[in-house]
């Protein structure tokens, strides 16, 4: 796990509980190889459910990890806008702020 981006009250939660975090992991791992969607469709698909649940943690740490699965930045934001007349135009902002954070130092 890439930990550069962690926020500190996560790391600290995750050295106080390492076997409810490894056990959180373990279910992400094996969500992950339980269907045939690519390394980037799950990224992908992971930043829309984090747009819908207005996730802000999740929505950055879903955009750094759809970038380095070999996401463009059209598909990022077409996820985001995808997400326009599920949750709403205004959490579709919220999570369009959340990701040009990211884009915009990564570029």
């Amino acid at each position: 796990m890439n930990i550069d981006h962690l926020p500190e009250v996560y790391s600290r939660f995750r050295a106080a509980f390492p076997d409810v975090v490894g056990a959180v992991d373990a279910v992400g791992a094996a969500s992950d190889t339980a269907g045939p969607l690519s390394e980037k469709e799950r990224r992908l698909v992971k930043l829309g459910i984090a747009v819908g649940a207005q996730a802000p943690g999740a929505v950055r740490s879903n955009v750094r990890r759809a970038i380095a699965a070999g996401a463009t930045k059209a598909e990022i934001l077409h996820v985001v806008a995808l997400g326009a007349a599920t949750v709403g135009l205004s959490a579709t902002v919220a999570a369009y702020g959340w990701v040009m954070e990211v884009l915009e130092t990564t570029e």
